[in-house]
């Protein structure tokens, strides 16, 4: 269960602090609810009814530094996920950010780096909603190692880089 506090990712909104739980009154009917601030821009809150699951279900705690040095010595093995059905790809990766399981951000960042490198190489460029869902995916995913790691967001990928033992200096091929 969630306390104040806490620190949560919600949805694909970002880092949160739940900030209290409150009894509040909302058209009419007074219940508890999570008052979440945003982590990035104080003037953002969400409140999250105590007793509604869905909305609760978007409330994730963030990962401890242990668990992000594991996601980030698996990435390497982790598979790619394209799709060829267009449809099929956007439903699939809306779902995954939708669901914010970083293991999965992952694998659509890694697939997507690939599939962009696949086609710079034939002379295209990457579908636009392609690029959307890749800069999300990155988005949620580095927003969290930054926090947790104490770094900026933009220290993250060589960081990761690093990690698994690619020179960022070099092209950086997603994770290999």
């Amino acid at each position: 269960m969630f306390q104040k506090g806490d620190l949560v990712s919600y949805g694909m909104d970002g880092i949160y602090r739940i900030e209290k739980i409150a009894r509040m009154c909302f058209y009419g009917a007074s219940e508890d609810y999570f008052v979440l601030r945003s982590n990035g821009n104080p003037d953002s809150t969400i409140f999250v009814p105590v007793n509604n699951e869905n909305l609760k279900k978007k409330m994730r705690r963030i990962l401890s530094p242990d668990e992000i040095y594991a996601l980030i010595h698996a990435m390497p093995e982790q598979k790619s996920i394209w799709i060829e059905d267009e449809n099929e790809r956007k439903e699939k990766y809306r779902e995954i950010l939708a669901r914010g399981d970083r293991s999965e951000l992952v694998r659509v960042i890694k697939t997507l780096y690939l599939h962009r490198q696949k086609q710079n190489e034939s002379g295209k460029k990457l579908h636009l909603s392609d690029e959307h869902f890749f800069k999300e995916a990155e988005r949620i995913l580095y927003e969290e190692f930054a926090l947790v790691l104490k770094i900026r967001p933009e220290q993250v990928l060589p960081f990761i880089l690093e990690q698994i033992g690619i020179d960022a200096k070099e092209e950086p091929s997603a994770f290999e």
